[in-house]
C-alpha cells in the first residue's frame, strides 16, 4: 500500500490510499497531479520488501538497506519541476514538486528503480503522472514563508503540512488556499547545518489564495520591522503567536506577491523592417566540394615574406661593402684600432722622468748624497707617481723652537739636481 497527497481546496489535506500488489514483472501506477498544486509521492521501503528475498532465518524480522533511483523514462534525470529526497537507506523516498502547465495533458512516465543494499537485488515500476489543469490557477496572490525548524522531508510529511496550513489560513482568512511548492534551503544556496543541537536545514513553503494579504502578514512591511530586519533583529509581528508553537517563521524573509499589480512584459511582434522575409525552403549545400588550389596562399605566407627579407638583406651588404659610406666607416674603425696598439707599445718602451719624491738627495745631517728610491732598471710603468710620507725612507725629523721654548718634529727632503732631471723630462 502507498500513500500520496494533493494539497489544494482548502487547508486540509486530501489523502489518498493505493492498493497494489507488486510483481516481479514492471507494474505502472497512475497518479493525477493538478499543475500549480504541490505533489508529494512517498516510496516506502515497506512497499518493496516483498520483491526482495527474506533474511536466510526463519522468523527474522528483515530491515534491508533499501535506495532508489528515479528518472523519466529515457532520460537519465527527473523533469526539471519533479524533486526527489531519502535521508538514509532506512528511511523512505520522497518525490515532490509543482507540476507546470506546459505538461497538462502530457503524461509523465518516472522509472523508479529500488536497489537492496544487502542483496544488491533491483526491483522496477513505473510511475505515470497524469497532470491535470486546475480551475483556480494561478492563484493571484502567494506568500513564500522560510522555516527555520524543519527540513524537507519533515515538512513533505501530510499531517505537518496541514497544520502549516490552518495556521495560514487562521492569519489570512482565504476562501481557496492551496500549497504550491516546497522548496529546500539547501537548493537556494544554504548551508549545511552543524550537527549539534538537533539543528534544522530551513525549507522555504510557497502557498497561494484568492484574497488580498491580511494585515498582520503586511506587518514585515513597516518600516520599523524594516530596520530591525536591516539590522539582524526578529521583527514584530502579531500573528507569529499562532506559529511559534510548532513552526518557527523567519519574517525577515517572507516574500508576498500580488500578481494583480504585475505588468505584462509581453509585446506583439510587429512584422517589418527587423524582420526578414520568408525565403523558402532550406537548400543544404553540395555533397560534392571542389577542389581548392594553395598556390597563391603559399605565395602569400612563404614566398613573398622570404623574398621582402633577401631583398632587405643585399641592400644592407651593399651599403656596408660597396658604398664610399661605409668603406670609409671599415677604415676608420681599422685605422683607430691600429693607432691605438702602437701608442700602448710605444708607452711600455718609452723612458719617462721620475717622479720628485724618488730622485736622489742630500742627507738634511751629514750632507752625503743619498740615492734614488728605485734603479733604472725597476719598471716604472707600475709605479706610483707620488709616494706617502709612511713609504718614504729618507726622511729626517729635526727639532724646530717654537715660542715659549717648545720644539716640534719638521718633516723635510732635499732635493738636488732638479734641473737636470728636468731637462732629461723634457
Amino acid at each position: 500500500m502507498s500513500h500520496f497527497c494533493l494539497f489544494s481546496v482548502s487547508y486540509l489535506s486530501f489523502c489518498f490510499s493505493v492498493y497494489t500488489i507488486l510483481s516481479k514483472v514492471h507494474s505502472d501506477r497512475n497518479v493525477y497531479p493538478s499543475a500549480g498544486v504541490l505533489f508529494v509521492h512517498v516510496l516506502e521501503r515497506e512497499y518493496f520488501k516483498g520483491e526482495f528475498p527474506p533474511y536466510p532465518k526463519p522468523g527474522e524480522i528483515s530491515n534491508d538497506p533499501i535506495t532508489f533511483n528515479t528518472n523519466l523514462m529515457g532520460y537519465p534525470d527527473r523533469p526539471g519541476w519533479l524533486r526527489y529526497i531519502q535521508r538514509t537507506p532506512y528511511s523512505d523516498g520522497v518525490l515532490y514538486g509543482s507540476p507546470t502547465v506546459e505538461n497538462v495533458g502530457k503524461p509523465t512516465i518516472i522509472e523508479i528503480t529500488a536497489y537492496n543494499r544487502r542483496t544488491f537485488e533491483t526491483a522496477r515500476h513505473n510511475l505515470i503522472i497524469n497532470i491535470m489543469s486546475a480551475e483556480d490557477f494561478p492563484l493571484p496572490y502567494q506568500a513564500e514563508f522560510f522555516i527555520r525548524n524543519m527540513n524537507v522531508e519533515e515538512m513533505l510529511a501530510s499531517e505537518v503540512l496541514g497544520d502549516f496550513l490552518g495556521a495560514v489560513k487562521n492569519v489570512w482568512q482565504p476562501e481557496r488556499l492551496n500549497a504550491i511548492n516546497i522548496t529546500s534551503a539547501l537548493d537556494r544556496g544554504g548551508r549545511v547545518p552543524l550537527p549539534i543541537n538537533d539543528m534544522k536545514e530551513g525549507v522555504y513553503v510557497m502557498v497561494g489564495a484568492d484574497v488580498p494579504f491580511s494585515s498582520c502578514l503586511r506587518e514585515v512591511e513597516n518600516p520599523q520591522n524594516q530596520l530591525r530586519c536591516s539590522q539582524e533583529m526578529e521583527p514584530v509581528i502579531t500573528c507569529d503567536k499562532k506559529f511559534r508553537t510548532q513552526f518557527h517563521i523567519d519574517w525577515c524573509k517572507i516574500s508576498l506577491v500580488d500578481n494583480t499589480k504585475q505588468v505584462s512584459t509581453f509585446q506583439e511582434v510587429i512584422r517589418g523592417e527587423g524582420i526578414l522575409p520568408d525565403g523558402g525552403e532550406y537548400k543544404p549545400p553540395s555533397d560534392t566540394l571542389k577542389s581548392r588550389d594553395y598556390y597563391s596562399d603559399f605565395l602569400i605566407t612563404l614566398a613573398v615574406p622570404s623574398a621582402i627579407a633577401l631583398v632587405l638583406f643585399l641592400i644592407l651588404a651593399y651599403i656596408m661593402c660597396c658604398r664610399r659610406e661605409g668603406v670609409i666607416q671599415l677604415v676608420h674603425h681599422s685605422a683607430i684600432q691600429k693607432s691605438t696598439k702602437e701608442l700602448r707599445d710605444m708607452s711600455k718602451n718609452r723612458e719617462i722622468a721620475w717622479p720628485l719624491s724618488t730622485l736622489p738627495v742630500f742627507h738634511p745631517v751629514t750632507g752625503e748624497i743619498v740615492p734614488p728610491l728605485h734603479t733604472d732598471s725597476y719598471d716604472n710603468t707600475s709605479m706610483p707617481l707620488m709616494q706617502t710620507q709612511q713609504n718614504l725612507p729618507h726622511q729626517t725629523q729635526i727639532p724646530q723652537q717654537q715660542s715659549a721654548g717648545e720644539f716640534r718634529m719638521t718633516t723635510f727632503q732635499r732635493f738636488e739636481k732638479l734641473y737636470a732631471h728636468q731637462d732629461i723630462a723634457l
